[in-house]
This record gives C-alpha cells, structure tokens and sequence, in this order.
C-alpha cells in the first residue's frame, strides 16, 4: 500500500503548535483562545486575539494561517478570511475547528516545555 500523497495532520499540528509556543510566551493567550474557539469557534479565534491580545496578533496568526492554508488548500492569506471561507461548509467547519484545537494544545505542551509562564 503507497501512502505518497498521504499528509500526517497531527505532525502538520504539532509543528505549527511548536511554532506558535515559540512566539507566545503567555499560557493565559492560549488558554483563553483555546476557550474562545470551543465556546464560538475559529473566526472568533482570530478576533479575539486581535482585540485582546494586539501584541501577539502576528505570532499568533502566522503558523495558523501557514498550517490552514496547506492543509485546507485555500489561497486566502488572512486569518479571518480563511475563517470565514471554513464557515461556508459544515464539515470544513468542524475540521478547521479540530486543527486548531489540536495546535493550541501542542503549543500549549511545548510552552510548558521550555518553561513558559
């Protein structure tokens, strides 16, 4: 069985996780926006972070976008409008809520990792 063309998700996840533990040294910025995505889900993310959070905006957004953009194959290169696109399809919804579920814990992991508040 060739598994060419077959793309580990949880890898894609953990690296774009690592990326973003990188460049948010606050847990509470993840915490907080992991609980924004369960309670009103991924366009509310990105708002959130921006209102909040303006000094992280860029950090937090770059790997996100980098991640969904490859994995949903969307041209779009802002957060909000690969958001709102995700939106336009429930089961593209749920599976772009699940990424970033999956990459705010890992960045989650690695920020415990390398000692972050």
């Amino acid at each position: 069985m060739a598994t060419e063309g077959l793309t580990n998700l949880d890898i894609r996840c953990a690296e774009a996780g690592r990326k973003l533990g990188e460049t948010i040294n606050d847990e509470k910025v993840l915490n907080e926006a992991q609980a924004v995505l369960e309670e009103h889900g991924p366009y509310a993310i990105f708002l959130y972070v921006k209102a909040r959070h303006k000094d992280a905006v860029s950090g937090f957004e770059q790997p996100l976008v980098e991640l969904l953009g490859q994995t949903l194959r969307v041209k779009d290169k802002s957060a909000l409008d690969i958001a709102k696109n995700a939106a336009n399809d429930l089961d593209m919804l749920l599976f772009t809520r699940d990424l970033l579920r999956n990459t705010l814990s890992y960045a989650r992991f690695h920020l415990k990792a390398k000692g972050g508040e």
